[in-house]
Parts: structure tokens; sequence; C-alpha cells
């Protein structure tokens, strides 16, 4: 067996991915909800979680949950099981076994990575999740020791070209970006200026979907 950094996306369907839309206005919130790991099944990496395995990972989760530890996720795939602050889109909220899957919901914050997320599920983009964690791996592919770390949204794992990373190059790189960039973080406190970002947001996107 070989310990070692373990990611598994799953696309919207796989997932069975939920959006949901709570409040108005400034008060809205958006939430993912759907399965977050599945179990007992030989996945696309050729790897297997027994249910046991997951049952432990999920339940790890939430005694972090309840001791008021935040479990916060990325957009896009990020390198090792670090959680990059500057990149962080949203926090889970709870996870729970529904059969063999490990399920869960997610919040999505109004970070400036948060905000892309959002204006990308308001503008009717399908986003998937993936699993972080590490574990040891046996000859036969089933996983042992698994703990997961967090789970992210991801685009289409069939899509390398993920929606998440061109969306963040394209702010860096379109329209005086650097400064977008920065116009997302003062978003977060000012209504003008958050109503200016998601427009811009939605243009980068009709953008990027014509090339």
């Amino acid at each position: 067996m070989s310990f070692r950094p373990l990611t598994e996306s799953l696309t919207y369907d796989q997932a069975k991915i939920k959006v949901i839309h709570e409040g108005k206005d400034d008060q809205k919130h958006h939430y993912m909800e759907g399965v977050f790991i599945q179990g007992g099944v030989v996945n696309e990496n050729k790897r297997v979680y027994p249910v046991d395995q997951i049952q432990k990972a999920v339940g790890t989760i939430n005694e972090r949950l309840k001791s008021g530890y935040s479990v916060m996720g990325e957009a896009d795939h990020p390198q090792g099981l670090q959680i990059n602050i500057d990149r962080v889109s949203h926090m889970i909220e709870n996870m729970w076994m529904d059969g063999p899957d490990g399920h869960g919901k997610l919040k999505i914050m109004p970070t400036p990575m948060g905000k892309i997320v959002s204006t990308l599920l308001d503008s009717g983009c399908k986003l998937g999740v993936s699993s972080r964690g590490a574990g040891n791996v046996g000859n036969d592919g089933k996983v042992a020791d698994f703990e997961i770390v967090t789970v992210d949204i991801v685009a289409q794992p069939s899509a390398p070209d993920a929606y998440p990373k061109a969306i963040y190059e394209g702010l860096l790189n379109m329209h005086g970006g650097m400064g977008l960039l920065g116009l997302s973080r003062d978003a977060m406190y000012d209504r003008k200026a958050e109503k200016y970002f998601a427009n811009e947001i939605t243009k980068i996107i009709t953008e990027l979907r014509l090339k």
C-alpha cells in the first residue's frame, strides 16, 4: 500500500447536484447539494472506496464542523492538500451517508472566487465537485485509512478548460483584469461594485463561450 493524496471528481450529473437559492437580492445565498464521494464502486481513477471508509471520513468531517471548525473548499483543481485562502469559494455545511455514498451541502461564500462560482451558477453553468483527501491505496485499488480534507467545486471533468480556471485567467488577462479582480474584493462591501462585477463576469463568460 502507498499513502498518497487522493482527488475524485464527479460531474454535475454524476453528483446529482441541486443548486439551491435562498433569500433575495443582497441577502441571496447559493448552495450546492449532492453526492460528494461514491462508495463501493470502481471509479474513473480505478479506485474503490469501501463504504466503511466513506462513513468514517464523513463522520470525521461532521465532527470537525460540530466543533466549530470551518471546512472550506476552492474553485478548480488545487495542487496538494493545503487550503489556499485566496482561492476559497465555499464552505461545507454538512455531510451525510445516503446508501453507499457520501452526500453533502456546501454554501458559496462572497469571496472573489465564490462570486465567480455564483455568477457561473446564475448563468446556468453545470459545475461538479471533487473530493480532496488522502489514504492508502492497495494493489487492487481499494482505499484504506481515508480522510477527506475538503470538497472543491470543479467544471465537468471531461472539459479540461475548466470554467473557474478559464474565467480566473480571463479576469487577469482581459479588460484590465487585475483591476477587475480587485473590484471583486471591493464587491464584498459595496453593492454598486457587486452589480458591476457580476455584469463584467457575465461578459467574460459570454466571450469564453464564443471562442
